[in-house]
């Protein structure tokens, strides 16, 4: 059950996205996108556009799962190609790369709103994300593209309380972000070694570890799980696996970091 102002919060989430007429609704598979894209295709049916981007900076499994939501909800989905990955500013990883990655989503995505005549665009922002550092969040005004659950002030805790209510099986979904951002802020970023980060964390994930990741710092990886998780990794037998197949990926030295997952860790570091 939720309660009468959640309840609220989600009718005038309805009534915002019905009165843009259309819209496109980036979409990655993650918490608040998928909640964002369920109302929005129940508040505007044909008129509300889900549109998700393929290109080497999301993992192919992260990519087939969020397809998978999108078709088995019949929503209106399109895969677009993005090309971030080939951009100098890209590529050089300095402290505002997410800048570029969303000004390429939004100026495709907006190309595309013109040929199909549909009127807004809109991403899944949402309150926690007032205030902290995020470049992408200057690519979205720049490109005019709207907030909704901003706009009725909906917190991450929310969105998955009405994510359960609606079934969504995001609702538990631990966060995720783009492969790059395995990345210390300063290495430039290759497809070569986002493939071998997308190939280190299937590993983690096939060992049902709830919230990883595989920071990249040259020949080395460094695991971050959560403190949770800990006894799967120093399970023998498992160690033992993650060691000898990130050996075969490329890794020489594989370490765990005793700190636990964190999000940004590798901001600042060279």
């Amino acid at each position: 059950m939720i309660t009468e102002s959640l309840q609220t919060k989600e009718q005038q989430l309805s009534t915002y996205l019905k009165d843009q007429g259309s819209i496109a609704v980036a979409f990655s598979g993650g918490v608040d996108s998928t909640y964002l894209a369920s109302v929005a295709h129940d508040a505007l049916g044909k008129k509300a556009r889900i549109i998700i981007a393929d290109s080497p900076s999301i993992p192919r499994s992260e990519l087939d799962d969020a397809i998978k939501i999108a078709n088995d909800r019949k929503w209106n989905l399109e895969v677009i190609e993005t090309t971030e990955h080939l951009n100098e500013s890209y590529q050089a990883n300095s402290g505002d790369r997410c800048y570029f990655c969303k000004n390429e989503l939004f100026s495709e995505m907006s190309d595309w709103c013109k040929e199909n005549n549909i009127s807004k665009m809109a991403y899944g922002a949402i309150m926690d994300d007032l205030g902290d550092h995020r470049p992408g969040a200057v690519a979205a005004e720049q490109h005019l593209v709207l907030a909704p659950l901003q706009e009725v002030k909906l917190s991450k805790e929310e969105i998955r309380q009405l994510s359960r209510a609606r079934n969504l099986p995001t609702a538990n979904k631990a966060s995720f972000a783009c492969l790059a951002s395995r990345l210390p802020v300063g290495e430039e970023v290759t497809v070569k070694k986002l493939s071998q980060i997308e190939m280190a964390e299937e590993i983690l994930k096939e060992l049902k570890v709830s919230q990883y990741r595989a920071r990249h710092h040259g020949d080395i990886c460094r695991i971050e799980i959560g403190e949770s998780d800990f006894p799967i990794v120093f399970d023998s037998k498992n160690r033992q696996y993650i060691v000898d197949s990130l050996k075969k990926i490329g890794y020489k030295h594989i370490a765990l970091d005793l700190a636990g997952y964190r999000t940004g860790s590798t901001n600042g570091l060279s």
